[in-house]
């Protein structure tokens, strides 16, 4: 067994049973490329490696051998691999990935010129109707050129997807890792969501005390983050509300920021999702807000609590499918299923994912959930697969709308 095989699938099975033809051409950004074929490859995918004259001058066709543990293609030879890998044969790749894209290559592709072994692969891909998917990488200027612009839209209006650029300074650099992984999930991964469209809310609440201290709670908003992923993986039009969060956000998602649940309940008028997850933390009560800043060194503090409304009620006309999150701490799971049906019947949500905060961790959490038609099933995993699982149950629930 090649080494790589040890990396496949460890994050996750998206891309199980995928063949992906990597096209790496001359720009300096290649020499990220040995870590985006294995993080491909993490996700499940098989990657095979094609390099222009250009790039095998960054990166050695054996390093991207050891990568992706698939022979190189440093020239289209008697093995016609342009045609074995992306012709109109049984078992062709699902995705020819031109990672980093030069401003040469995107204008010889959008011209049908295929004078390297990319733009081969690039010409018979568009001419197979195999997805392509570029993400171009160039000097600031030459991405305004209006020239590259054209042969640019060229390449959109014939369904070629572009990742990026990132514009910073006088450089338009190829898309983070992330960002090209994610929607390489999104084009040839599950899809069950294509054309939906899911808002997430998560983050935790922050109530001010006074100008500088505020009342919140220990949520840290990855859950949110992953099931807005997920959503987004799977096909979705995901918008996320995101409130105090200690975890990065993924930059290609659609993000909105709130801060107290009264910001979110003005936000909340406006939904109109055929899905909405609620996994925040959100407070139940918030203190009367004095002036400036409190002084310290008092030997008592007394705080004043008014009640806040409830976000869910808001949503519930405006979601076709609404799913809550209910957690708490050190109860029995009779007295957890208890409280959950509890909060499922009175709102009512479609769906329920309840938790005792005893079981959440950094390696994984137990939950349960419970649906509207008195289904309750029991989860144990990693986040992100129950992340996944929340949309799986969901979209058997919305089959039956």
């Amino acid at each position: 067994m090649h080494p790589s095989e040890g990396i496949r699938g460890t994050k996750s099975k998206a891309l199980e049973g995928k063949r992906i033809v990597l096209g790496i051409t001359g720009s300096i950004a290649a020499v990220e490329c040995f870590e985006l074929a294995r993080e491909l490859m993490r996700h499940g995918a098989q990657v095979h490696a094609v390099l222009s004259e250009g790039a095998a001058k960054l990166v050695t066709p054996w390093a991207m051998e050891f990568a992706t543990g698939n022979p190189v293609t440093e020239v289209i030879d008697g093995r016609v691999q342009h045609v074995s890998l992306l012709g109109d044969v049984p078992d062709r790749a699902d995705l020819l990935l031109i990672a980093p894209c030069t401003a040469n290559t995107i204008s010889k592709m959008a011209c049908g010129i295929d004078d390297t072994p990319v733009t081969t692969m690039a010409t018979i891909a568009l001419g197979s109707k195999v997805p392509v998917m570029v993400a171009p990488a160039m000097h600031l200027t030459m991405y305004q050129n209006p020239f590259v612009r054209r042969n640019l839209e060229a390449l959109r209006q014939e369904g070629v997807e572009l990742i990026g650029p990132r514009v910073e300074g006088r450089k338009a650099k190829v898309a983070g890792t992330e960002e090209i992984v994610s929607r390489v999930i999104r084009r040839i991964g599950r899809q069950d969501w294509c054309g939906q469209r899911v808002l997430v809310i998560g983050g935790s609440s922050e109530e001010p005390v006074d100008e500088m201290r505020v009342l919140t709670n220990r949520g840290t908003g990855e859950t949110g983050v992953l099931l807005a992923q997920a959503a987004f993986h799977r096909g979705a039009d995901v918008e996320l509300w995101m409130g105090r969060c200690l975890v990065p956000i993924p930059a290609h998602l659609d993000v909105k920021r709130f801060s107290t649940v009264e910001e979110l309940m003005d936000m909340a008028g406006g939904a109109d999702h055929d899905l909405v997850v609620v996994p925040a933390a959100l407070g139940d009560y918030a203190p009367e807000r004095a002036k400036g800043k409190i002084p310290s060194g008092r030997k008592e503090l007394v705080l004043r609590l008014r009640p806040l409304p409830k976000v869910l009620a808001e949503l519930r006309p405006r979601a076709k499918l609404l799913v809550g999150f209910k957690a708490e701490h050190g109860v029995a799971e009779r007295e957890l299923v208890s409280r959950a049906k509890s909060r499922l019947d009175s709102v009512p949500l479609d769906m329920i994912v309840a938790n005792d905060l005893k079981d959440v961790g950094p390696k994984g959490t137990k939950a349960v959930l419970l649906d509207r038609e008195g289904g309750v099933s029991r989860f144990q995993g990693s986040k992100a697969e129950l992340a996944d699982r929340v949309l799986d149950e969901a979209n058997r629930l919305r089959g039956k709308i």
